[in-house]
């Protein structure tokens, strides 16, 4: 091969690596006639699933005008009607310190008093104390404007907030505020001082503005025409607010996949895949206001494929939830759901064989706290979760497993707080509960019982023979092996030229003979030996 075309081939050999690398998060978008799903990968790996109905009123972030319904001062706080079903719970430490100035502007314009948006010339009232009382502060005849804080969750309504926020991707602006923060995510203490005086520079008097991560290196001009779009939002609803009669929606917070990209893109999105072309169309257009030099990676899915098949989402949703997660070693953690908490069991499996007992559990736990951080985000549980890891002796592992799992978690967005493992290997976790926790059945109806009872998802089938396969090659490689299953399970491992079974030969370097065996149930397999003895892994 001559010179140059030796050359051609390591650039090229280079440059694909270096796009490997580069790939990092995808979102996949699937719209349907009952809404739009959005599925994010990372490497690759599901790590968050949403979904947005095309009847869904109330968004968390959406700004209301209400009436409250009836005052509790046993609970010291409100109920508010907003226009849902169930009224709102608004409790008092969600009122904010700046409720009497929020009150009186809001009556003001709807009165007539104060004709203009801008808070200038507005004079602030005194701030409530924190250990006061809901009566004390509200009247049952004023209209009270509000933020969803979090949606309706099982039979509680939604729950409201009066520290009204409006965010963009580079700040958030908060109204009847003049204080001016920047996200600690940003490390560069110069980078910060100088957002810090940026934002002091450009702030509209009596408006507080929050400095976030995505803000890192922009410039002036950018942070400006960002600022001016959410002082647009905020005249549109002084604007509203004249002329309303609560309850009454003044600000709808974007919908799911604007949403998502104001709130996560960055540079290392690679991909963003749509399946329906109004949408696509809407969210190029979204992306040329909020990054114009990411526009590029907008794809529209024009296949009669399911999009969500395509990028093999479907196989890992079926392969997520469900009461168990089973790992890349064998080991596995059990889910459960209660009332007052979710509880997760870690089990290292009937595959972990190793003389260093010690080590080898601290690796399941390493492995156990990845998948369950992703889990965790992926389901979007809140509240109280407790992890019962398997029992480790060496204190060192202990704190490296409780390091680690603040590192897996630091991904996601929801606030919470991770404590350590106690002396009895329980690890507490926290987390913000913002909306419905996302659940998915993975059960399919049995096919060979007429519909009387469940399997596990079928799709998932040939990778609990690989992974009982390598587990045999690594612990009897030398051994004769055979595959017993039934007929229909026997001809999909044997299709196509390339066929399961020539890809073992490949890997192994072994021939895996497989034998269809009319009496098997649909879904069962076995491995046996050379003197046809059963091989147990159970």
């Amino acid at each position: 091969m001559p010179f140059s075309n030796c050359l051609y081939a390591v650039v090229c050999f280079c440059l694909l690596q270096t796009i490997i690398y580069i790939v990092d998060k995808e979102l996949i978008i699937n719209a349907t006639e009952s809404g739009v799903e959005l599925a994010l990968l990372e490497d690759g790996k599901l790590v968050e699933l949403q979904h947005q109905k095309t009847n869904n009123n109330f968004t968390v972030g959406d700004i209301l005008i209400g009436k409250i319904r009836k005052m509790m001062p046993g609970l010291n706080a409100a109920f508010i009607d907003i226009g849902h079903r169930k009224d709102a719970f608004l409790h008092y430490t969600d009122l904010g310190p700046k409720l009497r100035s929020l009150v009186k502007w809001t009556n003001g314009v709807m009165n007539g008093s104060i004709n203009t948006h801008k808070l200038d010339n507005f004079k602030y009232e005194d701030e409530i104390v924190k250990t006061g009382k809901v009566d004390q502060v509200l009247n049952k005849r004023w209209p009270v404007l509000v933020q969803i804080l979090k949606e309706p969750i099982s039979t509680k309504g939604p729950r409201l907030s009066c520290e009204l926020t409006l965010p963009g991707r580079y700040m958030v602006l908060s109204p009847f505020s003049d204080t001016v923060s920047v996200s600690k995510k940003i490390s560069s203490g110069e980078e910060r001082k100088r957002l810090h005086t940026l934002a002091e520079s450009i702030k509209p008097k009596n408006f507080g503005l929050i400095i976030r991560t995505a803000a890192e290196g922009k410039k002036v001009q950018e942070l400006h025409e960002e600022l001016v779009r959410l002082m647009g939002q905020w005249e549109d609803i002084y604007k509203q607010l004249k002329t309303a009669t609560p309850p009454a929606k003044l600000l709808s917070e974007l919908d799911k996949p604007a949403s998502v990209l104001r709130d996560m893109l960055s540079d290392g999105f690679s991909r963003i895949v749509v399946n329906e072309k109004d949408l696509y169309t809407d969210i190029r257009a979204y992306m040329q206001n909020i990054s114009p030099d990411q526009v590029g990676i907008v794809q529209f899915h024009n296949s009669s494929k399911p999009v969500f098949d395509a990028f093999s989402v479907t196989k890992q949703i079926k392969a997520s939830f469900g009461k168990t997660a089973t790992m890349n070693s064998g080991a596995y953690v059990i889910i459960e759901k209660t009332e007052a908490m979710h509880v997760v069991d870690v089990n290292s499996g009937h595959k972990i064989s190793t003389n260093d007992v010690e080590q080898t559990i601290f690796g399941v736990n390493l492995e156990a706290a990845e998948e369950i951080a992703r889990q965790i985000r992926l389901r979007d549980i809140g509240g109280l979760i407790v992890i019962d890891f398997i029992d480790m002796k060496n204190p060192e592992h202990k704190k490296l497993l409780a390091k680690k799992m603040e590192d897996f978690m630091r991904k996601d967005r929801s606030q919470h707080t991770i404590l350590p493992l106690s002396k009895f290997g329980l690890m507490q976790i926290t987390r913000e509960r913002a909306r419905q926790e996302v659940v998915v059945d993975t059960a399919e109806m049995c096919p060979t019982c007429g519909g009387t009872g469940k399997i596990n998802a079928s799709i998932l089938l040939t990778d609990d023979i690989e992974r009982d396969l390598e587990f045999i090659m690594q612990s009897r490689p030398k051994m004769p092996l055979h595959l017993r299953v039934h007929p229909f399970l026997d001809a999909f491992l044997k299709k196509g030229l390339i066929s399961q079974q020539v890809r073992w030969w490949f890997k192994y370097s072994k021939w895996i003979r497989i034998l269809p065996q009319a009496d098997s149930q649909l879904m069962d397999y076995r491995f046996y030996d050379g003197n046809e003895d059963e091989i147990r892994l159970n």
